[in-house]
């Protein structure tokens, strides 16, 4: 049975939808309030001849003023005069004090609910051709440390950061470990990077790039890969390219993620890529320092440009084009990157070249005339490849990694030795596949730490070895402390057998690699450290992946650090520029050397190594300094 609504109850229910509506809602009602009251009172003054003592009567205009200031301030009726006019305004006043306060605390409350709402970091963001960073994870402020360097030279550059955190705390986080932010901005917004609607709050419809970042707890492939699907799949997104850098931990993940991301994202495997730069580092003594000043913004870096000029001309006649800058290889027509590519690889319309430069207003074609001496060059001295020992000791999620790609590049008859406290880790070896009639592997149940245990291995007959962290069952402090007291035990122990050993080691955190240089290992591995440089390299350079994976695969071109006496004669100055020369002759491009000098000073702790010399340069070289090439295997 239907009930017949009055007009009250309509009129109650349509004025409880506006006091619903908000703090304007209700700002507004007050403000009705009080316009009734002093045009109420200003008419009543008015039309009565109400005035001040001693005054002649007051317009409707001048009534509505008086009843305003009074309205508004409760001490302008101090000096009122005649009982007539001050009970007038004492209701005025009364009626004030009630609305006005009621206003103010409304608008005191709605100023409280906007600043929380501020505080959350709800508000969309207006910047264009900003960098995006999507997710929390340690490695956020090394990526945005790298990313305010390549700023510099841009225009009010900025940094959007979401991810579900609060957005004060990310600030306060930011602001306490990256001491220098330079001419860039971070705006940081909490919200779901999963969400299209909170994916909106960041812009990223007219962002420069984006760097999807792998986030702490279970399955971050699964968030990652969801994230690029909202970008890629979003109705409102814009029609040209996203440039997508996006950081996973799993191999089986990469599949699906270039299903979802396409040419729009540049995956980086995270684990997959330490793992391989640790087993070529192990291998090749200073090679962990190559990459990280290849991926680091602060030295040299890699560039993919167009050069007209060069249109024309052989890869190996262009090689020599540059005094500044290094080429190492090129990107075809149809994007495919080649490295160190064949010496009469003619450039066309439309290629882009891979150089390596300080930065890329330094990339300068040169008008050098070179004469070389050809008296300079050297003979290579053959080396017949032996089977190899290496030790692991530790273990992490990025052991079966290490050992499936040392297996791809040992000689047959080689032999690892793995030394773990790990659970179970015999068993879990057993499924584990790789070519086991090149390598032999034997796992110790043991603890790594122990010096009793290290002296028993006799670790100076091994060619090689490697220290991993225990990230899968201590905190990253806890298992750099580990690291540590164990480099610290192999270098009492080289000490003295009187043998230098070859000691790769992974280090989480760079503030501990300091510490650790009293171990005098041969190369630190620093994991989260290069996932970030390669992660903000690859939201500015979308060849990048590609390069890297092309470097680190040992199907293609890799780099090498190779005795100098195979390219040139030693104890006599020659330029870098005959280096290329004499490296081109055997169908490979020099891109640096590494000279250790005791005393030398090596600010950025990159043991000697020089990327990208000037040609013109000369310099004497010693026995023991090596070449830097990228070279087939």
């Amino acid at each position: 049975m239907n009930q017949k609504i009055g007009i009250l109850e309509r009129l109650r229910y349509e004025f409880d939808k506006t006091m619903a509506a908000g703090t304007g809602a209700l700002i507004g009602w007050l403000g009705i309030v009080s316009l009734i009251i002093i045009i109420f009172f200003g008419a009543f003054v008015a039309i009565f001849g109400i005035a001040p003592e001693g005054s002649g009567p007051l317009g409707f205009g001048e009534g509505m003023w008086e009843s305003l200031m009074r309205t508004l301030d409760s001490g302008t009726m101090g000096g009122d005069t005649g009982w007539s006019f001050r009970l007038t305004m004492l209701f005025v006043t009364l009626s004030g004090i009630f609305v006005v306060s009621a206003l103010i605390g409304v608008l005191n409350s709605g100023i409280e609910a906007k600043l929380d709402v501020l505080r959350k970091g709800r508000s969309r963001v207006l910047e264009q051709d900003h960098t995006v960073i999507l997710n929390w994870s340690p490695s956020i402020f090394d990526i945005i440390s790298e990313l305010t360097i390549a700023n510099e030279s841009r225009k009010k550059p900025r940094i959007v950061v979401m991810a579900n955190r609060d957005k004060v705390e990310m600030e306060d986080e930011i602001a306490d470990k990256i001491d220098n932010l330079r001419n860039t901005k971070i705006i940081c917004r909490s919200g779901d990077p999963t969400d299209l609607y909170d994916l909106s709050i960041v812009n990223p419809y007219t962002s420069r790039s984006i760097v999807v970042l792998s986030p702490e707890g279970d399955d971050p492939d699964s968030q990652v890969i969801k994230t690029i699907l909202a970008l890629t799949h979003d109705p409102r997104r814009r029609q040209e390219r996203y440039r997508i850098a996006a950081e996973l931990r799993d191999m089986e993940s990469r599949e699906l993620g270039h299903a979802v991301g396409g040419d729009e994202a540049q995956l980086v495997l995270a684990d997959d890529l330490i793992a391989r730069i640790m087993v070529q580092s192990c291998r090749q003594s200073g090679l962990s320092a190559v990459y990280s000043e290849l991926l680091d913004f602060d030295g040299c870096e890699i560039y993919t440009i167009e050069e007209k000029e060069l249109v024309g001309r052989p890869f190996g006649s262009a090689l020599m084009a540059y005094d500044t800058s290094t080429l190492m290889g090129v990107v075809d027509l149809e994007n495919n990157v080649l490295l160190n590519p064949p010496m009469d690889l003619m450039i066309t319309e439309g290629m882009k070249l891979i150089v390596i430069a300080e930065d890329d207003d330094a990339i300068k074609l040169s008008n050098i005339k070179r004469e070389f001496n050809r008296s300079l060059l050297a003979t290579p001295t053959p080396v017949t490849p032996q089977p190899e020992k290496t030790l692991l000791i530790g273990w992490n999620r990025r052991g079966p990694m290490i050992v499936r790609e040392l297996a791809r590049y040992v000689e047959p008859g080689s032999k690892l030795t793995i030394v773990a406290d790990t659970e179970g880790l015999a068993e879990r070896m057993q499924p584990l596949e790789f070519p086991s009639s090149r390598m032999e592997v034997e796992v110790i149940t043991a603890d790594s730490s122990s010096r009793s245990v290290l002296d028993h291995l006799e670790i100076e007959q091994y060619d090689h070895v490697l220290v991993l962290g225990y990230t899968e069952d201590l905190e990253a402090q806890a298992a750099d402390t580990r690291t540590l007291v164990t480099l610290l035990h192999l270098r009492k122990i080289a000490e003295k057998a009187g043998k230098h050993i070859n000691v790769v080691s992974e280090m989480i955190d760079v503030r501990n690699r300091e510490l650790a240089e009293v171990s005098k290992a041969d190369d630190f591995v620093v994991s989260n450290k290069l996932v970030s440089l390669m992660l903000s390299q690859a939201s500015e350079n979308e060849f990048m992946s590609a390069i890297f994976g092309s470097l680190l695969d040992e199907k293609g071109s890799e780099i090498y650090l190779r005795p100098v006496s195979d390219y040139i004669v030693t104890g006599k100055p020659v330029d870098f520029a005959t280096v290329v020369l004499a490296a081109r002759a055997r169908g490979e491009v020099a891109i640096g050397y590494r000279r250790q000098r005791e005393g030398s000073a090596d600010e950025r702790n990159l043991g000697g190594v020089v990327i990208n010399p000037t040609k013109s340069e000369k310099l004497v070289y010693e026995e023991q300094d090596r070449i830097v090439v990228v070279a087939g295997s």
